[in-house]
């Protein structure tokens, strides 16, 4: 795949506060990237330099091969930019916010384009009414479609399912996924909602801090978690089960009188429902929860030594 956005060695810094500390990543043609860490961690400061809203200190952004400082203009015309946090202007209404949109982007039938997109996102019968009467679940639609107005080859996407229920956000997720694959659209994504980042992600990168401190698919990322949860349910007297995970020196949590969790590394999971099954003990249900980008996130987020 053709790298369409490269950054390298970004920096920004407000006086002695570094928010963006000599990152560099690539974008591929039709891949989606997600770019997470948490609140405060420099996501969306980085997003602001790759739209030309916030200068940088220092550093080179390229988009299609041209330096995007350089050819700022041209670079704009075929991207866009998506986010929750966004408004768009309140007096007027929907349609004629995003007819200024599709004639900045010099859209060819802009009525028709936008129509579609209303369509698609059932907002067509808000058509008419003017976006400060919109709900902000109604005001995030309007803003994907102003996103999608121009077919972008890249959007840049700051959470952009936080104010959308979970149908919209579900139908916001497959057609990233259809664009993705019918028009090799790529996608730089920040999200705090793990799952859908697992779901639609090809690479994530985390950022703590500023710095990048892990890249990888989300499956790799979970892969360097070696624990999982197992969950067993049993009939029999809860001083049995507490007996033979102490003597086998596993860590374990009573959730109730019959329920019990432990955290093992993978291998020995079966061993531990060997043990207990092997001290009279009758189990009636098992679950085993392995480790998601969720579990890597907050490992990150609440420990001093990065994975």
């Amino acid at each position: 795949m053709d790298t369409i956005l490269s950054v390298s060695n970004l920096t920004k810094r407000f006086g002695d506060f570094t928010a963006v500390d000599n990152i560099s990543f690539e974008l591929k043609e039709g891949e989606i990237l997600g770019l997470l860490g948490p609140n405060g961690a420099g996501k969306t400061t980085t997003i602001h330099i790759l739209l030309g809203i916030t200068s940088a200190t220092s550093g080179k952004i390229s988009y299609f091969d041209m330096d995007f400082f350089k050819n700022r203009q041209e670079s704009l015309q075929r991207i866009n930019f998506a986010s929750s946090f966004n408004t768009l202007q309140g007096k007027i209404t929907v349609l004629e916010n995003l007819l200024v949109f599709a004639r900045l982007y010099d859209v060819k039938n802009p009525k028709k384009r936008i129509h579609e997109l209303l369509e698609f996102f059932e907002m067509r019968e808000f058509i008419n009414k003017k976006y400060w009467d919109l709900s902000s679940g109604q005001r995030t639609r309007v803003n994907l479609v102003k996103a999608l107005i121009n077919s972008p080859e890249i959007i840049l996407m700051d959470e952009p399912t936080a104010a959308l229920d979970p149908d919209i956000s579900d139908k916001l997720l497959n057609l990233i996924e259809d664009l993705r694959s019918s028009q090799k659209l790529s996608i730089l994504y920040t999200s705090h909602d793990m799952a859908e980042v697992t779901r639609i992600c090809d690479r994530v990168i985390f950022l703590d801090k500023g710095k990048i401190i892990a890249e990888d698919t989300p499956l790799g990322l979970t892969k360097r978690i070696p624990y999982a949860k197992l969950q067993l349910t049993f009939d029999a007297d809860r001083k049995q089960v507490e007996k033979v995970l102490s003597e086998n020196k596993f860590n374990y949590t009573f959730i109730s009188n019959s329920v019990v969790q432990i955290t093992a590394k993978e291998n020995l999971i079966p061993t531990a429902i060997f043990k207990v099954s092997n001290a009279d003990v009758w189990i009636t249900d098992i679950e085993v929860y392995k480790p998601t980008l969720e579990d890597f996130f907050l490992q990150i987020t609440r420990s001093e030594k990065k994975v």
